[in-house]
């Protein structure tokens, strides 16, 4: 009776432990998902980083973000945690090819495994709202290329 009680319990915490694991991990594994820069050979030498992106709550609509702004749904707004504040990106989503640009002016949680969060219109715009989360590319853009 013990025994049974003991197994149980010890299958209990396992499954917690693997579904704890399966959050975290979003199913995947850190090395698919870790954030690299890509460089091309080009005039101007790009910069390029793969990664999972994910978008804004609408908790945190009207928060203040890491660069002192006011966080709003409908602007073209990112959080990232590899590019400096006041970033401009161009994020392209893998699975359809569309793009959209971008401005970094927030930070993801520490442990976030995301490489970008962007707002509701820059998901919208890439397709991906009813996913969650989709592949996608980002390509570090100079002042001329977002002006």
């Amino acid at each position: 009776m013990k025994e049974n009680i003991l197994l149980k319990t010890i299958a209990k915490i396992t499954a917690a432990w693997l579904i704890v694991l399966l959050i975290s991990t979003n199913g995947y594994s850190q090395k698919e998902f870790s954030p690299k820069p890509v460089t091309k050979s080009s005039p101007k030498n790009k910069r390029f980083f793969y990664g999972l992106a994910s978008f804004y709550s609408d908790k945190f609509h009207g928060r203040r973000t890491a660069n002192g702004e006011i966080f709003r749904q409908d602007k073209y707004t990112a959080a990232c945690n590899v590019l400096p504040l006041g970033t401009w990106i161009r994020v392209t989503n893998l699975k359809n090819n569309k793009s959209v640009v971008v401005k970094t002016s927030d930070r993801l949680h520490t442990r976030m495994r995301r490489l970008v969060d962007l707002s509701r219109i820059a998901a919208k715009k890439l397709g991906y709202i009813d996913a969650g989360l989709t592949r996608v590319k980002i390509e570090v853009l100079n002042q001329q290329q977002y002006k």
